[in-house]
């Protein structure tokens, strides 16, 4: 399997930013929330320049498993992670097919991809992040806190919302099997204080002096559990083998 397929977008997950993929906690190991889908646009851009219109996402998270879509409903390719099995699937639709991934390849992706954002960011070491208040707005029917995050080069907008019965800290077993939360201690650690679920955010990095942009909004969010069918292949899928 090629891991450059299925690189993990680990700042955009710190942040809950763009689709990711969760991992579990150590086993007895207790984590607040609950399950959680969500649905999201995703809009980048570099030095002014839009990179289009924005990629749509569609997020199911259960602890120890996730799913991850791209596109509307049923268009795009689905990532399946079953950290509890130690399995991971990439579901086509279209063809009608579940090819196996890598875990560790792409465990081991991301922990670069973590380490790479780390060193652009400035965020790796704790008490490298100062935070202050940004007025409210509302996003998604709910009204959210505003917060503004900066380490080093990069300055990060953190909207979050009380009433979304999620924390940041639910996230927190992925974020370690990424290997996110010690390339990006620094950045971690303050956005774990924020009360509530963040219904957007808006990152922006500079790299070689040029500003880079990332823009995430959650247009819909439901808690409660999630149908244990959307973590298998469906019947009737037929099994690829893996691309050497």
């Amino acid at each position: 399997m090629q891991t450059s397929r299925w690189r993990l977008p680990v700042l955009a997950l710190v942040l809950l930013a763009a689709p990711a993929v969760a991992a579990p906690p150590e086993a007895g190991a207790a984590r607040s929330g609950g399950d959680v889908y969500f649905e999201q646009t995703t809009i980048t851009s570099a030095a002014g320049e839009s990179g289009g219109a924005g990629v749509h996402s569609r997020v199911w998270f259960a602890g120890r498993r996730m799913r991850l879509e791209s596109g509307g409903l049923g268009q795009g390719t689905a990532l399946i992670l079953r950290l509890d099995e130690g399995q991971a699937y990439r579901l086509d639709p279209v063809e009608r097919t579940s090819e196996k991934v890598d875990l560790e390849a792409l465990r081991a992706q991301s922990k670069t991809d973590a380490a790479l954002a780390g060193e652009l960011m400035g965020a790796s070491e704790p008490g490298s992040v100062r935070v202050s208040e940004l007025p409210g707005k509302t996003i998604a029917g709910y009204r959210c806190r505003g917060y503004r995050l900066k380490a080093g080069s990069a300055v990060i907008d953190v909207y979050t919302s009380t009433a979304v019965p999620v924390s940041m800290e639910t996230f927190a077993g992925f974020l370690e099997w990424t290997g996110a939360a010690d390339a990006l201690a620094g950045l971690w650690d303050e956005m774990r204080k924020l009360p509530g679920f963040p219904l957007e955010t808006r990152a922006v990095v500079n790299v070689l002096g040029e500003p880079h942009e990332t823009v995430s909004t959650v247009t819909k969010v439901q808690v409660g559990p999630v149908p244990a069918a959307l973590f298998a292949p469906p019947a009737g899928y037929r099994q690829r083998d893996a691309a050497p």
